[in-house]
């Protein structure tokens, strides 16, 4: 005979938690947000349905793309990858100093840290698109404004990034280094670097693959590479290419990816 046969009384349901008033209420208040901001905007979905039939010839156009161009595109992509490349490794250097300042455990002076900190908070209140308008205003269309904004842009995520994980170092080295009598520099470079530094080479290779990206729209905007050339076969007209080098651009971007998370996971 069970325990519960002999008159044990059965085990009770669990209670499903009651509803929390403050999130339902939030919620509510996230919902008259949204549905005033598409009333301001007058947002509505029925130009897709209607006017779908007006663009379905520049969409047969894409469905062909033509292969024979890609052949052309290719030292546009070259001056990407470069960009890129350029671009990542002097934003990375320099964002790494910059994050040294921008934490209390390594930078001593508050009112350095605080200056850092808002320096480092107004780069990164522009995208990087604003910053390339920027330069193609100083300097013209061209590489070198597309480097130079992804270089802005680079400093401030590298930075960031960094930062946060110095704060988050083992207090044990740094202790150890304090008690030797070393300096500010030599704290830095032999207690908190190796802690950081696989970290580091990941936030690395994760700004290279995002400037692969941004780069495209970059280049739309004037800074030079396969996004450029995106912008002038558009204004020709011509789709077929357009859909090429986007093809090319999703395998460029899924290899490079691909690559840049499996180098990450034997960093960390």
């Amino acid at each position: 005979m069970t325990a519960t046969s002999a008159g044990a009384p059965a085990p009770s349901r669990p209670r499903k938690p009651p509803v929390s008033r403050p999130l339902v209420v939030g919620l509510l208040i996230t919902a008259a947000i949204t549905v005033w901001a598409a009333w301001e905007i007058d947002f509505t979905l029925r130009p897709l349905f209607t006017d779908f039939a007006n663009g379905w010839v520049v969409v047969e156009q894409f469905l062909r793309p033509n292969w024979a161009y890609l052949g052309r595109s290719w030292n546009a992509w070259v001056e990407t990858i470069s960009i890129a490349l350029v671009a990542s490794f002097f934003g990375i250097i320099v964002g790494l100093v910059l994050a040294y300042m921008a934490s209390k455990v390594t930078n001593r002076s508050n009112a350095l840290y605080r200056a850092t900190k808002w320096f480092l908070a107004v780069l990164r209140s522009l995208p990087d698109v604003a910053y390339v308008l920027i330069f193609v205003a100083l300097v013209g269309v061209g590489s070198l404004a597309g480097i130079l904004a992804l270089f802005i842009f680079n400093i401030g995520i590298a930075a960031k990034l960094t930062a946060e994980t110095i704060d988050a170092v083992e207090p044990g080295p740094l202790e150890a280094a304090d008690a030797s009598g070393a300096g500010t520099f030599s704290r830095a470079r032999w207690a908190v670097q190796p802690q950081i530094l696989p970290n580091f080479l990941s936030y690395a290779l994760y700004i290279f693959e995002l400037n692969i990206r941004s780069s495209v729209v970059i280049g739309y905007a004037g800074g030079g590479g396969i996004g450029q050339l995106i912008q002038v076969q558009f204004a020709r007209f011509n789709y077929e290419n357009v859909s090429a080098i986007v093809i090319s651009m999703f395998v460029v971007v899924l290899i490079i990816d691909q690559v840049s998370q499996y180098l990450r996971r034997r960093l960390v």
